[in-house]
C-alpha cells in the first residue's frame, strides 16, 4: 500500500509542476485575474498535498498505520477534487463554457478532504510509539 501512495505522491507532484509552469506560461494574459489565482492556488495545494502523501507513505512503511492510510486516501481525493475543480473552471472559462460553473461546488468538498486528512494525520502520529 505504501508504494502505491508514494508512487500517487510523485505522479501528483509532477503533474502540479507541470500544470504550475502552464499556469505561469502558457496561460499568461489568457486568465483575468480570478482564474489566474485560483489556478495557482489549485497547483500550490496540489503541491502541498503531494508531499504530505509522501510522508503518509513513507510513515505507513516505517509505522504501519491505518489513520495513514485514510490521511493519504483523503490528500488524493482533496487534490482530485478541489486541485481537480480549479483546473476544470480555468478550462472551463478558457471555453468559454458558463453552463458547468456549478464544479465550482465541489472545490470546498475537497478542502473538507484536506482538513478531514490532516486530522487523520495527526490521529495517527499521535498513536506511534
Amino acid at each position: 500500500m505504501y508504494k502505491n501512495i508514494l508512487i500517487a505522491a510523485a505522479i501528483f507532484a509532477a503533474l502540479s509542476v507541470a500544470l504550475g509552469a502552464m499556469g505561469a506560461h502558457a496561460l499568461e494574459g489568457l486568465l483575468n485575474d480570478r482564474f489566474q489565482k485560483a489556478f495557482e492556488t489549485a497547483a500550490r495545494y496540489q503541491m502541498y498535498h503531494s508531499i504530505a502523501l509522501a510522508i503518509c507513505g513513507i510513515l505507513l512503511y516505517l509505522k504501519p498505520n491505518k489513520m495513514f492510510s485514510l490521511a493519504a486516501k483523503l490528500f488524493i481525493a482533496g487534490i482530485i477534487l478541489f486541485s481537480g475543480s480549479l483546473y476544470l473552471l480555468t478550462f472551463f472559462y478558457l471555453q468559454k463554457i458558463t453552463s458547468l460553473n456549478i464544479v465550482g461546488a465541489i472545490t470546498p468538498l475537497g478542502g473538507l478532504c484536506f482538513i478531514a486528512g490532516w486530522i487523520c494525520f495527526a490521529l495517527a502520529v499521535r498513536k506511534i510509539n
